[in-house]
C-alpha cells in the first residue's frame, strides 16, 4: 500500500513577497538606467525610484507575515520570504543611509572652501552648454553659517608651486578623479595671475550631474586652491559636494608629498 504523502499548502503572502521584491527592484533598476542613459529628467526618476521604494517596504511586511504564517502553520514558503526579504533590504539600505544624512546634515547642495567669496561659476560659451541653458548657480550667503558648523573639513588648500603648477596639478587630479572637464583658463589669461577651472561630476547611483569650479590665485610666496561643488538636483546634497571636495584636497596633498 503506497503512502500517501501530503504537501502542505503554499503560504501566499510569502509568493507576493517575492512577487513584490522582484517587481520593486525591476522598477528602481529602470529608473536608474533610463537616469544613467539621460531618457528622463530627475523629477521623473525620482517617482519612479520612489515608487520602488514604497513597493520594496510592502514586500518586506509581506515575508514578516509570510514568516509569521509558516511559523505557526508549518506552511512553504520559507525560502520565497526569505528571499524577498534580502531583496527589499538591498534596494532599502541606501536610500536608510541617506535618510539619517538628511536628519543629521542641513540642507546644503552648494558647498565652498571659500565663504566670503566663493569661486564663480564660468560665462564662457563652453560652460553654458554644458549647464544646457541652465543659469549659473548663484551663492547664497546665509547658507554660510551652516557649512561652516556642518563641515569645517571644508577649506582652501595651500600648495608651495607657481600659480601655473597649481593649475597643472588641480588639471590632472581633476581628470584623475573621474571629473569631465567644462572649460580652463589658465593663469598667464589674468592679470591677477588667477587660473579657473569648470568641470562637471555625475552621482554614483543615478548619474546626476554637478557642477565643479575650481579658482587658482598666487598669494606672496605660496598658491590658493578654491574649490565649489553644487548640486543641480534637489536642495540637499547629503554631504557629497563635501565630500568630492576634500577627495580632491587629499589627492594634491598626497601629490604634494610625494614631491
Amino acid at each position: 500500500m503506497r503512502r500517501l504523502i501530503v504537501e502542505e499548502p503554499l503560504s501566499r503572502a510569502a509568493v507576493w513577497s517575492r512577487r513584490t521584491a522582484v517587481f520593486a527592484l525591476a522598477t528602481a533598476g529602470v529608473s536608474i538606467a533610463l537616469s544613467r542613459l539621460g531618457h528622463a529628467d530627475p523629477a521623473a526618476v525620482l517617482t519612479v525610484f520612489g515608487a520602488a521604494l514604497v513597493l520594496a517596504f510592502l514586500a518586506v511586511l509581506l515575508a514578516c507575515s509570510a514568516a509569521v504564517v509558516i511559523w505557526r502553520t508549518g506552511r512553504r514558503g520559507a525560502d520565497q520570504a526569505g528571499l524577498a526579504f534580502v531583496l527589499s533590504l538591498a534596494l532599502l539600505t541606501d536610500p536608510a543611509y541617506l535618510t539619517v544624512a538628511a536628519l543629521r546634515l542641513p540642507a546644503l547642495g552648494d558647498i565652498s572652501t571659500d565663504l566670503e567669496a566663493p569661486p564663480s561659476f564660468m560665462i564662457s560659451t563652453k560652460a553654458r552648454e554644458a549647464r544646457a541653458g541652465r543659469p549659473a548657480p548663484v551663492w547664497n550667503p546665509a547658507l554660510a553659517p551652516l557649512q561652516r558648523a556642518a563641515y569645517p573639513e571644508v577649506q582652501p588648500v595651500l600648495v608651495d608651486l607657481e600659480a601655473d603648477q597649481a593649475y597643472q596639478l588641480s588639471l590632472r587630479i581633476a581628470k584623475e578623479l573621474g571629473w569631465q572637464v567644462i572649460d580652463a583658463n589658465p593663469p598667464n589669461l589674468r592679470v591677477d595671475g588667477a587660473a579657473q577651472i569648470e568641470a562637471t561630476a555625475r552621482s554614483l547611483v543615478f548619474g546626476f550631474v554637478d557642477d565643479i569650479v575650481i579658482r587658482i590665485r598666487p598669494l606672496a610666496t605660496q598658491t590658493r586652491i578654491d574649490l565649489r561643488s553644487t548640486s543641480r538636483v534637489g536642495r540637499h546634497d547629503f554631504g557629497a559636494n563635501a565630500r568630492r571636495i576634500d577627495k580632491f584636497a587629499a589627492a594634491v596633498q598626497e601629490s604634494m608629498t610625494e614631491r
